[in-house]
């Protein structure tokens, strides 16, 4: 079988999805998900296959080339199927459906997402990668699709009550109910224990390889330490993101992290990079740098933080969603090296170099060395009789080379799309950043990003999902809402600019209307529509937190800032609906999990009162920064009508005669205030 030139072009040409661009030669006529697609199924009696995927996926890419650019399975597929692409992340409500239902059909689940659907878009049959021909047990992609288009003209009536019966199980699996369960501070230590029992302790991280980053798990651990004090949640978040940011899924020379670990000590990544994968790492970093002052986890937040504003940031502030796995049509390309390249590029330093970085003539990874941190450099240094700080100098000097012969290779294909959820979780990602070190830049990337999404996501009203170059697709759905809300607040705490804290309630208040079920928790979508056969609540995190956790923080937040306990109240109900999936497999939900740490407390205040701008409050902020503090809400009373309005609870929290006052309050019972930095300390110790 041949791959067609690229001279066909489909339907996919007015796209925006760089996913689906990538689709756009082949020979398959691809349609984008929709009223043309769907009537089109309906009115010529044709199943739907359905391929779902998204532009930095390896796997994705390799049945591309060998299946749908392929002109021979291309007829098949177009003689007989109405076949529709579908970018995951445009579409993350379709995405769940159908892997909900592959994951039942199979036991499995993964992308390229490989499903064929009744007309009325009910799955009857599902996999991921298929090969073009039978490989080692697995069917070929030519002889399924023989298969089951003999299967459709046949036995049409077998196939349509299998898909009912499919479609039915999704349904019931999506509808989660509370079955009396109560919540119990017991989940706590139960999610520490499962935590245990998964733990790596040579390595670090959770389950065996391919090996996942778990950020959501590691904060998690970090507050339970903090609450309970138990030193074996710390060590295994310390040993877990060591081994990280020594290891391979970790990119030495720009910074930031691979999706994960092909392997089970880190050495070799899955080389795409997701941009949610920054944002919660940067969380997971930060927070354990502030309770161990360690200074490798506040450097690794920094330059993953680096990284993002230099390689996924566009010229108006917005977060690009990914960066390719592969470069020059080979997995991890841009990022190995060949030995040789090593000594021209270093002459007498590779030797050194490659000690730091487990280089060496034979390699690490297909001949080719994958950089990474085999043993603690002050070992090394004390080996080549060299100072320790010496010893970096040399180090960062190789690095600062290589870079930038690096940045002369074939670049990863950049996916440019901007997500409202992915970046209303690098607001958050960046204001831990500014908190911890008070620089501009990364203040000034959250305001950017924030003012990117009012001016171009939101329409009408209504927050979209999804932009790019000046397209913007779908209804946001509970993850955007969620994200965004959560960086808002953060970031009106860092400027106390009510902007970002009216833009936060707003998008609460809609959230109400759009998404909360009267019987607890929150539906993924805003409402029924008729192209899903279901409508999502989901509890438990994926690769990036459930929305209905987020969500939970999000209400006890406003809960605390704000005195209104019908936050509370929500935030309750929503927790109590999922205890029982909460009891069952703790490990699954760690964002509720920190949600419900929240909950049970202590919550506390700090009102700053006085100018915002003024440089003792500046003093102040940064002593409450310096602190890890999860369950703490900051809000400034500066007298002004607009804080009046927002938070009346707080008007007699009141400078005096214009000097700055601190106000540390538990639940609005206050003590003293601090009058300076001194004074403060200890109230934020107790």
């Amino acid at each position: 079988m041949k791959t067609v030139p690229n001279t066909h072009t489909n339907n996919l040409s007015r796209a925006s999805s760089p996913y689906l661009l990538q689709h756009v030669d082949n020979p398959v006529d691809w349609y984008e998900w929709g009223a043309d697609a769907l009537n089109k199924a309906k009115a010529e009696n044709k199943p739907i296959f359905l391929s779902i995927g998204y532009s930095s996926c390896h796997w994705c890419h390799v049945m591309a080339h060998e299946s749908f650019a392929n002109e021979v399975v291309a007829a098949v597929m177009n003689e007989n199927f109405i076949n529709i692409k579908v970018d995951r992340e445009e579409h993350p409500e379709l995405d769940e459906i159908y892997m909900t239902a592959v994951q039942s059909l199979t036991g499995s689940g993964g992308w390229p997402l490989s499903v064929w659907l009744t007309p009325n878009l009910k799955p009857f049959y599902g996999g991921t990668y298929f090969p073009p021909e039978d490989y080692y047990g697995r069917p070929g992609f030519r002889r399924v699709l023989i298969s089951l288009a003999e299967a459709w003209k046949d036995q049409q009536g077998k196939v349509v009550e299998s898909a009912e019966d499919i479609s039915q199980r999704i349904q019931q699996s999506m509808q989660i109910r509370s079955n009396g369960d109560q919540l119990s501070p017991h989940l706590l230590e139960d999610a520490f224990n499962a935590a245990r029992r998964s733990f790596d302790v040579r390595h670090g991280g959770f389950d065996p390889a391919p090996k996942f980053p778990h950020a959501m798990e590691l904060s998690f651990l970090l507050r339970f330490y903090q609450r309970e004090s138990r030193p074996e949640a710390l060590e295994m978040v310390e040993k877990s993101l060591l081994g990280m940011a020594a290891g391979g899924i970790y990119d030495h020379l720009g910074g930031g992290f691979h999706r994960y670990s092909t392997d089970d000590r880190w050495l070799v990544p899955h080389f795409e990079k997701m941009l949610y994968d920054q944002a919660l790492l940067v969380r997971a970093y930060a927070e354990a740098y502030l309770l161990t002052q360690k200074p490798l986890f506040r450097n690794i937040a920094f330059e993953t933080l680096d990284y993002v504003l230099t390689r996924m940031t566009g010229s108006q502030g917005e977060f690009f969603s990914a960066e390719d796995a592969d470069s020059d049509s080979k997995e991890g390309a841009y990022y190995v090296w060949e030995w040789d390249e090593l000594q021209f590029a270093l002459g007498a330093d590779a030797e050194i170099f490659g000690k730091a970085y487990g280089a060496s003539s034979e390699g690490n990874w297909e001949g080719t060395n994958i950089l990474y941190r085999p043993r603690e450099w002050h070992y090394i240094a004390k080996e080549l009789n060299l100072s320790e700080d010496a010893f970096a100098a040399k180090i960062q000097e190789c690095r600062t080379r290589l870079l930038l012969l690096r940045e002369k290779r074939i670049p990863p294909l950049l996916d440019d799309k901007v997500l409202t959820d992915w970046n209303g979780l690098m607001l958050s990602a960046f204001a831990a950043g500014y908190r911890l070190s008070g620089e501009q830049k990364y203040l000034l990337a959250a305001e950017n990003a924030a003012r990117f999404l009012k001016s171009h996501l939101v329409k009408h009203g209504d927050l979209l999902h999804s932009y790019r170059q000046n397209q913007t697709k779908s209804e946001g759905f509970l993850s955007d809402d969620a994200f965004l809300i959560s960086g808002l607040l953060d970031l009106y705490q860092l400027t106390f600019s009510l902007e970002w804290f009216d833009w936060a309630k707003e998008l609460l208040e809609r959230s109400f209307t759009l998404f909360a079920d009267a019987a607890g928790g929150f539906y993924y979508t805003a409402k029924a529509q008729p192209d899903l056969i279901a409508r999502s609540k989901n509890p438990f995190d994926n690769a990036t937190p459930s929305g209905n956790s987020v969500m939970v923080r999000n209400l006890l937040r406003f809960a605390n800032i704000t005195d209104d306990q019908a936050y509370y109240r929500q935030a309750m109900q929503t927790l109590e609906s999922f205890a029982g999936h909460l009891h069952r497999y703790p490990q699954a939900y760690s964002e509720m999990l920190i949600a419900y740490d929240y909950a049970l407390g202590p919550a506390r205040q700090i009102v700053l009162a006085g100018n915002p701008h003024s440089p003792m409050v500046a003093e102040m902020l940064r002593s409450i920064h310096r602190r890890f503090l999860p369950r703490t809400e900051i809000v400034c009373n500066d007298d002004t009508d607009e804080v009046k309005k927002d938070f009346p609870h707080i008007t007699d929290k009141r400078s005096r005669n214009g000097q700055p006052l601190a106000y540390v309050c538990e639940h609005f019972t206050c003590l003293r205030p601090a009058s300076s930095v001194a004074e403060l300390e200890p109230l934020l110790q107790a």
